[in-house]
C-alpha cells in the first residue's frame, strides 16, 4: 500500500510505535507485507465503542458532580473517612477516556496513512479493563445511586443542541478515514455495509433536534424571574453548616431562606444538626470519646455546648473552596459553637430572612414532644410567623392549630382532591419542566433541591421554578441571566446550517480521498 500524498514515512512510524507497541519502521512493515485483517478491523471497531463508552461517562460524571457532596458524606458515615472523591472520580474518568481516544486518533491516523492497524495486545488487555472500569461504575451508580439517572434527564435539556452539533462534528471528520478505507478496501459488501451504517447513523443525528427539547429554547422576554436561593444550611462552601457564620455568609449570598435541620437535646433544647451522630461536624470523638457513637439527641445542651462545630471545616475541606477563605474567615469558623434554634430564629429575624428546617429524627418515641418544643421556641422568639417555614409532616394539624401563622411546605407533589398546596420542596430530579410550569400557573410555590451548578440553574431558572436550595449561593447569585437562551427561530436556523455544513464536507471527504 503506498502512503498518501503528504504521509512521510517517518510520520507514518511514529505513528505505528506506540500503536503496535513495536519500534519498526513503516517500510519494514510494507516490505513484511502487512495488512489490515477482518480481526484487526474489529479491534479497531472495539477501540471506537470502548471510546464512545468512556465519553458517555465522562458526560455523567460532570453531570453528578453536582451531588457529590452527598456522596462523600454517605461514605464518611459509613467508613468513618473523609475524602473528596469527586477528585478521584475526575481524574480515574480523565486518565480512561485519554487513553481510549490517543489510540481511536492513531488508529484514524494509520488508516488515513495507508498503515496496518496492528493493535498489540497490550493495549488490548487495557482496553478491556477500561471497559470493564466504565461498566462497572455505571452499573454501581444504577444500583446506589439510580436518582442520577434522572439527573441526566435534566442535563440532556441544558447540553442537547450542543451535543448534537459536536455528534455532527464528529461524525463528519469520521468521513475522511471512513472513505479512505473504503477506497482501499476490495470487499464490497463490506464497502456497502460501512457505507449504510454511516448513513443512518448522520441522518439519525440530522434529524435529532426534532427529538430534543429544552426550557430554555424561548424568547428573551419570556424568561421566568431568576428563583430565590435557599441556603442549604446556610452557605456550607463559605463556612460550617448549620452555624451562625454559615447563617450570616448565606445572608451575604442574597438567600432568602436560611435551610437548615433541627434536633432536641435530651433536656429540651431544640439545636442545629443535620446528622443522627455528632462526629463528622464536631470534635465530639476527642470531648466525649465514649459517647460519640450515640445520636445527638442523647446529649443535653450543657455537652453540645462544649463541642467544636467549626474546626472539622478547615481540616476536612468538604469544598475547594474553603483553601480560599480570609485568615478572618479561618479564625471565625474555628470558634463555631453549636447554635440553638432560639438563636438561629433571633439572626433570621434580625437580618429579615425566612427559616426553613425539618425536626429530626421523625421515627423517634418522643417526637411529639420534639414538635412541642420546637413550637414553644419559634412562638417565644418573637419572629413573624409567615418567615417560618414548616417540613417535618408529622402532627402538622397539630402545628397549624398551635402556630396558624406558620408556612407549611410539603416535601411531595399535590394530590387529587385535597386542601391547596402553597409550598412544596422537591430534589430537582423528581420535578419536570412541565409540571414545573403547571404549578407555577396554578400559584404553587416550588423549591427544589439541591442545585449547586450553573447549568442545572439555568434549565431550572427557564422552567419558572420559583426557588432553589444550593450549596453554592455565592456562585449563583452571581448569576444575571441563563447561560444560553435562544429563541427557537434562531436554533431551527443554526440546526440547519450545521445540517447543511456536514453534508457538504462529507461529500468534498469522499471526493477528497478519491
Amino acid at each position: 500500500m503506498a502512503d498518501p500524498p503528504g504521509c512521510c514515512s517517518a510520520c507514518a512510524t511514529c505513528l505505528l510505535c506506540p500503536y503496535s507497541c513495536q519500534w519498526i519502521t513503516a517500510q519494514k512493515e510494507k516490505r513484511k507485507g502487512l495488512r489490515t485483517t477482518k480481526y484487526d478491523c474489529s479491534w479497531f471497531l472495539f477501540v471506537f465503542c470502548v471510546f464512545l463508552f468512556t465519553l458517555v461517562w465522562l458526560y455523567f460524571a460532570i453531570i453528578i458532580l453536582n451531588d457529590f457532596h452527598n456522596f462523600n458524606e454517605f461514605i464518611f458515615r459509613q467508613r468513618k473517612l473523609w475524602l473528596d472523591w469527586s477528585l478521584v472520580l475526575l481524574i480515574a474518568t480523565a486518565v480512561l477516556i485519554s487513553y481510549s481516544s490517543v489510540l481511536l486518533v492513531l488508529a484514524l491516523c494509520l488508516q488515513l496513512c495507508g498503515q496496518p492497524l496492528k493493535l498489540h495486545w497490550v493495549h488490548k488487555i487495557l482496553l478491556i479493563l477500561t471497559a470493564l472500569v466504565v461498566a462497572a461504575a455505571f452499573t454501581g451508580m444504577g444500583i446506589k445511586w439510580a436518582e442520577e439517572w434522572k439527573s441526566a434527564r435534566i442535563s440532556l435539556q441544558a447540553t442537547g443542541p450542543f451535543l448534537h452539533i459536536g455528534a455532527v462534528g464528529g461524525m463528519t471528520l469520521l468521513a475522511w478515514p471512513l472513505a479512505s478505507f473504503i477506497y482501499r478496501t476490495r470487499s464490497t459488501g463490506l464497502k456497502v455495509f460501512l457505507l449504510l451504517v454511516y448513513c443512518a447513523v448522520m441522518i439519525a443525528l440530522y434529524l435529532a433536534p426534532l427529538a430534543i427539547t429544552s426550557p430554555c429554547i424561548m424568547e428573551d422576554n419570556q424568561l421566568p424571574p431568576k428563583p430565590a436561593l435557599v441556603g442549604h444550611r446556610g452557605a456550607p462552601m463559605l463556612a460550617p453548616e448549620n452555624t451562625l457564620m454559615s447563617l450570616h455568609k448565606a445572608v451575604d449570598c442574597d438567600v432568602q431562606v436560611f435551610e437548615t435541620d433541627v434536633m432536641v437535646s435530651a433536656d429540651g433544647v431544640p439545636f442545629l444538626m443535620h446528622d443522627e451522630e455528632l462526629t463528622r461536624t464536631t470534635n465530639v470523638q476527642a470531648v466525649f470519646p465514649e459517647r460519640a457513637a450515640l445520636n445527638s439527641t442523647a446529649f443535653n445542651w450543657t455537652d453540645l455546648q462544649q463541642l467544636d462545630a467549626g474546626s472539622w471545616f478547615l481540616e476536612r475541606r468538604p469544598f475547594p473552596t474553603v483553601q480560599s477563605l480570609s485568615p478572618g474567615d479561618r479564625e471565625e469558623a474555628a470558634k463555631q459553637r453549636i447554635p440553638s434554634l432560639e438563636q438561629a430564629l433571633e439572626a433570621a429575624k434580625q437580618n429579615n430572612i425566612s427559616i426553613m428546617f425539618d425536626l429530626r429524627p421523625e421515627n423517634h418515641s418522643d417526637y411529639q414532644n420534639f414538635v412541642n418544643v420546637t413550637l414553644g421556641v419559634i412562638l417565644q422568639s418573637g419572629i413573624p410567623l409567615q418567615q417560618v417555614l414548616w417540613l417535618p409532616d408529622g402532627f402538622r394539624e397539630d402545628v397549624k392549630q398551635q402556630a396558624p401563622g406558620v408556612q407549611h411546605v410539603y416535601g411531595r407533589k399535590r394530590l387529587e382532591n385535597e386542601e391547596p398546596v402553597l409550598h412544596v420542596n422537591l430534589p430537582y430530579q423528581d420535578m419536570s419542566s412541565e409540571e414545573i410550569r403547571q404549578y407555577r400557573q396554578d400559584n404553587v410555590s416550588v423549591n427544589l433541591y439541591v442545585v449547586n451548578q450553573p447549568w442545572l440553574f439555568s434549565v431550572l431558572w427557564c422552567s419558572g421554578v420559583s426557588s432553589v436550595t444550593t450549596n453554592a449561593c455565592q456562585v449563583l447569585k452571581e448569576m444575571k441571566h441563563p447561560i444560553w437562551l435562544l429563541p427557537s427561530s434562531t436554533y431551527f436556523m443554526i440546526w440547519i446550517v450545521v445540517d447543511c455544513v456536514s453534508f457538504l464536507i462529507i461529500i468534498w471527504a469522499f471526493v477528497l480521498m478519491k
